[in-house]
């Protein structure tokens, strides 16, 4: 969307951040990078070039290019009523090592006697994933694109069971270089042309472990896939480095590079295991304009929550985004075949975001995660070999957890229902996932934990299936209006005056979605997840204290009928973000594939 830019200094919510200030006299000769966003492509360029200014991303996706100004450059583009500008900023991933699993623990009967080729693993079955193996459904012919830090060959990945390459392209955002990958250029698992393969390897490992427990074709020795959709096709789009860490600008290049080529690959699913703090209102940050376009364009768009749990209102961007499907972790601890000390995971990230809106959407297995990554090879395993384990002639297991593996989990359930279902919308695939989803709940039937943090509940890929509701999701929302700039919008989580979250308007778990929680969605064979968290802020969030018309924030803030937000809101910690911001100075606050946190 664009706006035009107006120069008013703002506080984030999360944290009290520097005022924005023009670039100082100092600034490196080769400039500082920013975007730089116009009523189209072509305007924000032509205003770049003819200011002198150097032009390094194009990025139609939102309407904008990337560019390097100097302080008189910045200066002659800041007046010019036509533009926005905004600082470019770094962004990474979100996963920790663990300690291996068990091989000896299983949650059910195998799916076959065909023997084992990997270690016992648990989260196919707890999602019932593993149901819709037996049925035949593996993924076939739907396509993930996963942007990440890249992929480096493997051979549980490169093909699907019928032996056929579906690792079909990699794109490097950072290089701007992309390469298609076809039986013509990979003959006998040996690479034709390694200098062009070489296009978009993960030189850090935690794409390889995200595409793995997406699409692994290999199973464990229950007969169960290490994979969620063992014949799902991927795409590889790098965008963050050796280290984790990449750009605004880079990711946006890897977004539009997938809009750009979703036709020709069949992209209906897109896994974004990474997060940013929120800088901005959801509409405002660039990041989330992309993922806004992906979503009307009839892609669904999986996001991390963000490892920074178990506080409040730590959700990161995209997973702040109101429209997309938001996931959470859920461990184990470390016991796969005894369910009732499942929990939510400590690093979880919890809502609600800043504009009021539930998040996540649902949680997903993300403690010990079994993945795949090449001993040596990347950089996680260099710094972590601890955690990397051999099981028959492979050496190349490792164990990861957070939201990035939570978010893969499902992606790939996703690409389960899409391929049963192909016609379904990115809205109507969100409705069965999250209507059908399991909460955890007490032994009286409440909410054992708070909808804040774990959404609808546990996902579950059977109830997916056989579901028909599909009406549910993005109700009273309006993207198109919303990516225009003409209607934003907010959702009906509040804060009483004790302090403690809740949802206005909640009356017999009533959704903001519409969607209706009922006393039947209960965890599989009646197991409870551990008691409610008391958050580290001091709240303890309970499912009371409900609102009446008006819905007047703690602070006297009125929000109006139907929740929408209008030009500047007052948020409930007094700090102003208008419309229209200036992002903050600093460029040091990571979007990374999310941060590493401690095992669980």
């Amino acid at each position: 969307m664009f706006r035009q830019l107006l120069v008013i200094a703002g506080l984030t919510l999360l944290s009290l951040s520097a005022i924005a200030e023009e670039p100082s006299t100092d600034t490196p000769v080769n400039g500082v990078s920013y975007i730089i966003q116009a009523s189209s492509m072509d305007v924000a360029r032509s205003a770049v070039v003819e200011a002198g200014g150097e032009i390094t991303h194009e990025l139609k996706i939102i309407n904008a290019v990337g560019a390097l100004l100097s302080p008189g450059q910045y200066n002659e583009l800041a007046s010019d009523t036509r533009l926005e500008i905004q600082r470019d900023r770094v962004a990474g991933i979100s996963s920790t090592a663990t300690l291996a699993p068990s091989t000896s623990l299983s949650r059910e009967e195998p799916a076959s006697s065909a023997g084992g080729k990997g270690p016992i693993t648990y989260y196919g079955s707890l999602t019932r994933a593993s149901y819709l193996h037996k049925k035949g459904i593996t993924g076939e012919g739907v396509t993930v694109a996963v942007v990440d830090t890249g992929y480096l060959d493997n051979a549980s990945i490169e093909k699907n069971r019928g032996d056929t390459i579906r690792v079909l392209a990699k794109f490097d955002a950072i290089q701007n270089q992309s390469w298609k990958i076809d039986e013509k250029t990979i003959e006998e698992n040996e690479i034709a042309d390694e200098e062009d393969f070489a296009v978009g390897n993960d030189e850090n490992g935690h794409g390889s472990h995200v595409m793995s427990v997406i699409a692994n074709n290999k199973y464990d020795d229950n007969g169960n896939y290490l994979g969620v959709a063992p014949d799902a096709n991927l795409v590889s789009v790098k965008a963050f480095d050796k280290f984790g860490n990449g750009t605004y600008l880079d990711v946006i290049r890897g977004l539009d590079w997938v809009l750009t080529n979703k036709t020709e690959y069949n992209i209906r699913v897109v896994n974004l295991s990474f997060s940013a703090t929120p800088q901005s209102h959801y509409w405002d940050d660039p990041i989330n304009e992309a993922v806004m376009q992906l979503w009307a364009n009839d892609i669904f768009v999986v996001a991390s929550a963000g490892n920074k749990g178990p506080d409040a209102m730590t959700i990161g961007v995209p997973g702040n985004v109101p429209y997309v499907m938001t996931v959470g972790a859920v461990t184990d601890n470390g016991t796969p075949n005894y369910t009732e000390d499942d929990a939510l995971a400590t690093f979880s990230s919890a809502g609600p975001t800043h504009e009021g809106f539930v998040k996540p959407d649902v949680v997903a297995p993300g403690g010990s995660i079994v993945g795949m990554m090449k001993n040596g090879d990347h950089q996680i395993t260099i710094d972590h070999p601890e955690f990397m384990f051999s099981y028959g002639d492979s050496t190349d297991y490792f164990t990861m957890s957070g939201t990035s593996q939570s978010a893969a989990i499902v992606s790939g359930i996703a690409a389960l229902v899409l391929d049963a279902r192909p016609e379904l919308t990115p809205d109507e695939l969100k409705c069965l996932l999250v209507s059908s989803a399991r909460p955890a709940t007490n032994s009286n039937g409440d909410l054992a934990v708070s909808v804040f943090q774990q959404g609808a509940g546990l996902v579950d890929a059977y109830n997916a299936l056989v579901k028909r509701t599909t009406d549910c999701a993005n109700v009273g929302l309006d993207i198109i209006a919303d990516l225009a700039g003409t209607m934003h919008f907010g959702g009906r989580a509040n804060k009483n005056t004790d302090g403690n979250y809740y949802l206005m308007g909640l009356d017999g778990y009533l959704w903001i979605d519409g969607y209706l929680w009922i006393d039947g969605y209960l965890w599989t064979d009646g197991h409870l997840w551990t008691d409610g968290y008391l958050w580290t802020d001091g709240y303890l969030w309970t499912d009371g204290s409900i609102g009446t018309n008006g819905y007047l924030w703690t602070d006297g803030y009125l929000w109006i009928d139907g929740y929408l937000w209008t030009d500047g809101y007052l948020w409930i910690d007094g700090y102003l973000w208008i419309d229209g911001y200036l992002w903050i100075d600093s460029t040091s606050e990571t979007t990374s594939v999310n941060e590493w946190v401690n095992q669980e």
